[in-house]
């Protein structure tokens, strides 16, 4: 049985990280450095701070992960700076468990945590060669709003953004 859940202090940071790592193996093999390609623990627990976790476990396993952060004092992407605007980032789902609708779980607890802290809109950025994200962000309700240029990154990151509206 799946569950949606906060991280938790008995969560293992390394499980996590290396959930990651699955997930973003195919965007890696695309020659798309994602940070979270290859990222260490620590840089997983860093991402982590200032925003909430939540996580798909089946059973102590974890098959799933979002970021959400509140808008954004300071940061490269613009967007994530604009009132009003909570950002989605470390998404993930473990590849033996895509295509089961835990990726859309995910997302729906962001926004509505992002709803209920009074946020009217939740950001999310992915390379433009990932079009299959692309695709799976629009058909949820996401709109391409801008452009992000992450240092270091040899991509074009697009930024895409859903209203938080009463029925959504």
């Amino acid at each position: 049985m799946l569950e949606i859940r906060k991280l938790q202090e008995s969560d293992s940071i390394l499980g996590l990280t290396l959930l990651l790592h699955r997930a973003y193996a195919r965007l890696g093999a695309m020659g798309l450095n994602y940070t979270a390609v290859d990222q260490a623990p620590e840089v997983t627990e860093k991402r982590i701070r200032g925003g909430n976790c939540f996580v798909v476990a089946s059973g102590s396993k974890l098959v799933g992960t979002i970021v959400v952060h509140p808008t954004y004092v300071e940061n490269a992407c613009e967007y994530f700076t604009r009132s009003g605007v909570a950002a989605a980032h470390q998404f993930a789902v473990d590849p033996e468990h895509q295509g089961a609708g835990i990726g859309r779980m995910l997302l729906q607890r962001a926004e509505r945590w992002a709803k209920e802290a009074g946020f009217v809109e939740l950001a999310i950025d992915t390379a433009e060669q990932a079009t299959h994200l692309v695709e799976l962000y629009e058909r949820l309700g996401y709109r391409h709003v801008g452009w992000v240029q992450w240092p270091g990154k040899v991509y074009r990151s697009m930024v895409l953004s859903k209203p938080l509206v009463a029925n959504a």
